[in-house]
């Protein structure tokens, strides 16, 4: 048990560090591609690799899969891939990619609320007071603390696109973990490669048709290298790698576990942004980063203490 909750957490941390670096290979392509092209470009990109080390497992697992585990898969591949891209292309294109990272640090907060709504997992103190600290340093990075100094309503638009972003990862992980819980309606679960493949099918379905009013093939043409390898990288560590981590992960964690270790997202953002952009922030926006990383920080051992408790418990 011990190994597989330490195994669970490790395949998290790949999952959520390899996510963050989606708000900045995300601007390396911001305004010189549609956002439903970068989408699915990226999504076509990780299929050329996953198709061929799923085929096998694919094939068997399309001749056994039920219509409750379809219709699952697409409601994890709406929300996971394809809105979730769909706002932050839009957020990080309207505002920085800096706060854009701080700001999916909401992830954690919503999804213990989600938890505690829909999955009935109890919400403690910790867990409160860290919703309180996530909304708090939101609310610190949209520049409150100064009256919105610096800001305009297209930026303040970009922010809020962000937070919507990060709401639909929660949404996604509820969904994640609920099909775990349910055993995906008394049928096997799916393998994690699988699993990523075929969301990863159903999320380039729903991009293709608005992607084909972006001149997609006309602005591929028309973009570099480094645009390029950012597409790539988007494609190969972003959605193939990061989605294969995140379902073997959630199969052995809790929903307040994932949503403690989504806080990497951030974490990981900011740093890139940093470093890679050179993108600052003020000293409010820092200390509300400060605040989602608190936020954080007390959901996840919230949860954690909980766990320990209750198998001690059940152990005498």
């Amino acid at each position: 048990m011990k190994h597989e909750t330490g195994l669970g957490k490790l395949y998290l941390t790949g999952a959520f560090t390899l996510a963050g670096t989606s708000v900045v290979s995300a601007r390396f392509v911001s305004g010189k591609l549609g956002v439903f092209t970068i989408a699915a470009a990226s999504m076509a990109l990780a299929l050329l690799l996953l198709i061929p080390l799923s085929r096998k497992k694919l094939v068997s697992t399309l001749r056994t899969i039920n219509f409750r585990q379809i219709l699952r898969i697409m409601l994890e591949a709406f929300f996971g891939m394809f809105l979730f891209r769909f706002l932050l292309l839009n957020g990080v294109a309207r505002t920085t990619a800096l706060e854009a990272g701080i700001l999916t640090g909401a992830t954690p907060a919503i999804t213990a609320f989600l938890a505690w709504m829909i999955l009935r997992e109890t919400v403690g103190f910790r867990a409160v007071l860290g919703i309180l600290a996530t909304v708090l340093g939101g609310l610190l990075v949209q520049g409150i603390a100064t009256n919105g100094a610096g800001l305009n309503a297209i930026h303040i638009v970009g922010n809020l696109l962000v937070v919507g972003a990060a709401a639909s990862e929660s949404m996604f992980n509820i969904l994640c973990r609920s099909s775990v819980v349910k055993k995906a309606a008394a049928g096997t679960p799916l393998d994690p490669l699988v699993q990523t493949t075929l969301v990863t099918i159903f999320a380039l379905l729903f991009c293709l048709i608005p992607a084909a009013f972006e001149q997609p093939f006309v602005r591929l043409s028309q973009i570099g290298f480094v645009e390029w390898s950012a597409l790539i990288w988007y494609g190969v560590f972003v959605t193939a790698l990061a989605y294969l981590c995140w379902y073997a992960g959630i199969k052995r964690s809790g929903a307040f576990t994932a949503a403690a270790f989504s806080g990497l997202m951030p974490l990981t953002s900011m740093v890139l942004s940093t470093l890679l952009l050179r993108e600052s922030a003020d000293m409010f926006q820092w200390l509300g980063g400060a605040c989602v990383i608190a936020g954080m920080v007390l959901i996840g051992t919230r949860r954690e203490k909980q766990t320990r408790n209750k198998y001690t418990i059940q152990s005498t």
